[in-house]
């Protein structure tokens, strides 16, 4: 790099999380098994983690990070991690956060001796821990897909794959498939409708 890297942290605030105020472009949804994995967690573990902001001129702070657990407990006090940013700049946060940690990957061999040191009594901890890479590998596959597109605005010629869609009665079963079908070589995916 050629310029330093600047720290744009203002600081740390604690607010009730209600009186934070949603982005209007956050594109991320919130699925009712993520929703009841953060739930878990935080019974589990408690709140750990500060969500992220920048400060409006009247004041309020904006949220670039943190919306599903702003809407989870409106009216816990939460810490926030204060960004000093312009709309421009929060904007493009709010575009790469999560697709940048999307693309980190995992030491498989690692990973399972975190997961062999880690107990839940929660379905949901216990499916979202057992499906972490699997949505790494997507995402690394979508981006290697858009990294092939020809010219500015013309997608790489499509290339035949052949699937097979396995209905399953509950997510448990979902993961227990992934595990088997990833055990035996295949390469799979979840996926919800």
């Amino acid at each position: 790099m050629s310029s330093p890297i600047r720290n744009r942290i203002k600081g740390h605030r604690r607010i009730r999380a209600g009186d934070l105020v949603p982005h209007e472009l956050n594109p991320r949804t919130h699925p009712e098994a993520q929703r009841a994995a953060l739930v878990a967690l935080y019974q589990q573990v408690g709140f750990a983690r500060s969500l992220l902001a920048y400060e409006l001129p009247d004041g309020r702070l904006k949220l670039i990070d943190g919306h599903l657990r702003r809407s989870l407990e409106p009216d816990m006090e939460v810490d926030v991690e204060v960004l000093d940013l312009d709309d421009d700049e929060a904007r493009a946060l709010l575009l790469s956060l999560d697709p940048l940690a999307g693309l980190a990957g995992y030491d498989a061999a690692v990973l399972d001796r975190l997961r062999g040191t880690v107990a839940t009594d929660s379905d949901a901890l216990h499916n979202l821990w057992q499906t972490v890479a699997a949505s790494s590998d997507a995402c690394r596959a979508r981006l290697d897909e858009a990294r092939q597109t020809k010219g500015p605005s013309r997608p790489a010629p499509l290339r035949e794959r052949f699937l097979v869609l396995i209905e399953c009665a509950d997510e448990a079963e979902q993961v227990r498939l992934l595990d088997r079908f990833r055990t035996e070589g295949l390469r799979c995916e979840a996926k919800i409708a």
